[in-house]
């Protein structure tokens, strides 16, 4: 099993940037591939960003393609989400996610099966 812990959230202004993170302990050969979802209030879980574990393969949702970056160390058990451009549709609960298998560009939250609890962004215009 995987111990997923988000921190880095936070309240930022429209433009600004924050960056997310997220450790993993116990087994971490179940986080080959490792994801951001988000959910904003009254909206379904949606995707956000995947990765896969050497790094070289990242995914993202259109919605976030460009502001948004994923990035991973498995030294450190750890990976990233910086977010720049801010937009006040950004404002979620963002959650770490890992799969031990499977593709990074498969954007559906029911093939993870270790979740973090969840860390808020709050944008404000």
């Amino acid at each position: 099993q995987v111990q997923l812990v988000e921190s880095g959230g936070g309240l930022v202004q429209a433009g600004g940037s924050l960056r997310l993170s997220c450790a993993a302990s116990g087994d971490t050969s179940r986080t080959y591939v490792m994801g951001w979802f988000r959910q904003r209030p009254g909206k379904e879980r949606e995707f956000v960003a995947a990765i896969s574990w050497s790094g070289g393969i990242r995914w993202y949702a259109d919605s976030v393609k460009g502001r948004f970056t994923i990035s991973r160390d498995n030294a450190k058990n750890t990976e990233y989400l910086q977010m720049n451009s801010l937009k006040p549709e950004d404002t979620a609960v963002y959650y770490c996610a890992a799969k031990g298998s499977g593709s990074v560009s498969s954007q559906s939250r029911y093939e993870y099966d270790s979740w973090g609890q969840g860390t808020q962004v709050t944008v404000s215009s």
